[in-house]
């Protein structure tokens, strides 16, 4: 094979994953962002897609085919992700359940942990929600409160969390919480699945003006009791695990922005070839084709990190992926805000119509800029890991 075809196929997906692309997308199409907006504005839920990505074996595509899964990658769940929001209908929970949730388990859970949880996950029948982030700590997860100590054969969790995605949807959620090294008597961190039934776990709905199905909660645990096994793996190697989460999170949450950013793209393209003024198609115009050619180019970029990022994790290179996750989460956000602003725009006053949707989508893109991490903290990770810039922070 000649150097040029080997350089070439290095940035282009397996015929398999264009494959699964677009059957994604196939599937989706189907139901598309008026099924989407609909059940977000009446406050419905999209189970029936939901249902129909586990059904087809997109959902747990990641998770090892003895637990019901595809055997795949993470590369292949953001797959999954992106064409669903470039079909208009973006799912937060393809981000927590399969990617985070799916991916800790699968990886350093137990053999009946495994057995329990990873089927529901993949056939969207036991969805997980992840909670992390607390009203006090915000990105700095170092100073999580929540509790998780001994009790007998079993653990006790106080605390509470905040911008926890789909909690009326999950069955279970992973927790991030803190727990006393027996030993030495240092405070660790412990991955602890309980139950969204459990007595002292409750959920306070946090009204949002993002247009979506999925909602976010404030969740308060008051000394709920759990078993032994309710902790996942080792409960000394907690840190460890939660990375192994943290960057498939960034992954995913790059892919829906990518998504996200398709989907307006592809709708002011359209727009701009059928809007005739002046005598001709507005698309013709510079100032409009330019900025739409130039969110092209950056969505294109920003896939294709987003790519890289997948395939170092998948392939084991925990530092690399790290900082081309974190770069991958960063460029996909800044490409998305762009291209829905200039989506907008390209509407003219229609922009700002519901029978469009284009200005419902310059909330959803904005989060990308925030969650699950801020534009500023990874601009910190960068100058420090990628720069050798002394910490900031």
């Amino acid at each position: 094979m000649s150097t040029a075809a080997t350089t070439t196929s290095r940035f282009t997906e397996s015929e398999e994953r264009q494959e699964l692309r677009r059957q994604v997308a196939k599937l989706a199409s189907k139901y598309g962002h008026e099924y989407f907006t609909e059940k977000a504005r009446s406050g419905g839920k999209t189970t029936e897609l939901w249902l129909e990505i586990g059904k087809n074996g997109y959902l747990g595509i990641n998770i090892p085919e003895e637990y019901g899964g595809g055997g795949g990658g993470i590369g292949d769940v953001a797959a999954v992700c992106e064409e669903l929001a470039a079909q208009g209908c973006p799912l937060l929970l393809m981000v927590v359940s399969p990617a985070i949730c799916g991916t800790i388990i699968s990886r350093y859970g137990t053999e009946e942990q495994k057995q329990r949880w990873l089927p529901g996950i993949c056939d969207g029948t036991g969805t997980m929600a992840f909670a992390i982030t607390e009203p006090d700590a915000g990105t700095n997860t170092h100073n999580i409160t929540t509790t998780a100590r001994r009790d007998g054969d079993g653990w006790v969790l106080k605390g509470q969390k905040i911008w926890i995605s789909g909690v009326d949807e999950a069955d279970h959620v992973l927790v991030v919480a803190r727990a006393e090294d027996a030993r030495t008597g240092k405070v660790k961190p412990v991955l602890v699945v309980v139950p969204t039934d459990a007595e002292g776990f409750s959920a306070t709905h946090i009204p949002v003006e993002m247009v979506s199905p999925e909602k976010q909660f404030q969740v308060f645990m008051d000394d709920v009791r759990l078993p032994a096994d309710a902790v996942v793996g080792d409960e000394n190697g907690g840190l460890v695990q939660l990375f192994a989460g943290l960057n498939p999170e960034r992954i995913m949450a790059a892919s829906f922005s990518t998504g996200l950013a398709r989907y307006a793209l592809g709708k002011a393209v359209a727009y701009a070839k059928e809007r005739e003024v002046f005598n001709g198609p507005i698309g013709g115009h510079q100032a409009i084709a330019h900025p739409l050619a130039q969110s092209h180019i950056e969505v294109e970029m920003a896939r294709l990190m987003t790519q890289k990022a997948a395939e170092l994790y998948d392939a084991g290179d925990e530092h690399g992926a790290g900082e081309a996750a974190n770069m991958a989460k960063y460029a996909a956000a800044e490409a998305a805000c762009d291209t829905v602003d200039r989506a907008v725009q390209t509407h003219g006053g229609f922009g700002a119509s519901q029978e469009y949707g284009m200005a419902a989508l310059l909330v959803a893109t904005r989060v990308g800029r925030i969650a699950p991490v801020s534009r500023e903290m990874i601009l910190n990770f960068v100058s420090m890991h990628s720069l050798g810039l002394p910490k900031s922070y």
